[in-house]
């Protein structure tokens, strides 16, 4: 690694902290101008007591202050307690979320890769064929189909219907019709993605000569022409990854999975601040960390593409 590459990555890096802190500050500014309080829908609590938990939990003090005092927690990876579920840290909600949204997203991301990756190599190759038509159009079925409806078919259908899976999240078995449904968007994605990059990579000139110079399909497809048509789909999979991980909040509504996509509604309906902004902050940082480590492997995947 030279030093322009060096100095890419510092660069980056410091760019991160720089966006995971802008959203930190967007947040918690947004968050506290809209009109009321967290504890404004509790019916049962009076003024006084309204007022003592506003002392208690640093509410009564000036907003600047208040932003002050959670950036210093949050630099170290201290984002309080939750206001609504008592006795809770948000770091400790958030790390119980993150052990079954984690779980879906990466194995979703793991088939949906693999399915995309070979069914967009396979309609490249057989461009123009009833393959290649059949895969278009199934995956354009799956690109235009929002989560939350192909998740109420799944449901209807393996849930209802046939009985063959349960609809609740959180039941034996019942993350297979969560994964399905945050796999089949990526997957059709990832496979229009590989299809068009592939059939670009064929038509170039360095592929034309290995196929004068005698090199056989097999490699001429696995070492060049798939290897080079990767570089788009990694563009993808670093916030992907992000995304997924975190988890859908329509798919862990629809399936009742206990994740962190759960959390994060519940904390903003119930205007938990802390809670909103640790959820908030992990996102962020998935994000930008994924965008980063994206960049960083195009040079692994084609080491003429230079980091400047």
């Amino acid at each position: 690694m030279n030093s322009k590459e060096v100095a890419y990555i510092i660069k980056r890096v410091l760019f991160a902290f720089i966006t995971i802190w802008a959203v930190i500050t967007i947040t918690f500014f947004v968050m506290h101008s809209v009109p009321g309080g967290p504890f404004a829908s509790e019916k049962a609590v009076t003024p006084a007591a309204k007022a003592a938990l506003e002392e208690k939990f640093g509410l009564n003090k000036p907003l600047f202050e208040q932003y002050l005092t959670y950036l210093g927690g949050a630099s170290h990876f201290d984002f309080g307690p939750s206001l609504k579920q008592r006795g809770r840290e948000v770091t400790t909600i958030v790390a119980d979320g993150m052990k079954t949204s984690a779980k879906l997203g990466v194995i979703a991301l793991i088939i949906a890769t693999t399915s995309g990756v070979l069914l967009g190599a396979l309609a490249a190759l057989r461009r123009n064929t009833v393959a290649d038509k059949i895969i278009m159009v199934i995956t354009t079925a799956f690109v235009s189909m929002p989560s939350f409806i192909m998740g109420t078919l799944l449901l209807l259908l393996f849930a209802i219907e046939l009985h063959l899976l349960p609809a609740n999240g959180a039941a034996k078995g019942g993350l297979i019709l969560p994964i399905v449904t945050l796999a089949l968007y990526p997957m059709a994605y990832i496979t229009r993605l590989t299809r068009s990059s592939m059939l670009d990579v064929l038509g170039q000139d360095y592929i034309r000569t290995a196929k004068a110079k005698g090199v056989s399909q097999r490699n001429i497809i696995l070492k060049h022409a798939l290897k080079n048509s990767l570089i788009p789909v990694i563009t993808y999979l670093g916030p992907e990854l992000a995304y997924i991980t975190t988890g859908s909040l329509v798919v862990e509504q629809i399936f009742a999975v206990p994740g962190i996509g759960r959390a994060f509604v519940n904390s903003i309906t119930g205007r938990d601040y802390p809670l909103i902004m640790g959820t908030t902050i992990i996102l962020a940082t998935l994000i930008v960390v994924m965008n980063l480590v994206s960049d960083i492997l195009y040079r692994v995947v084609d080491p003429r593409i230079s980091l400047d």
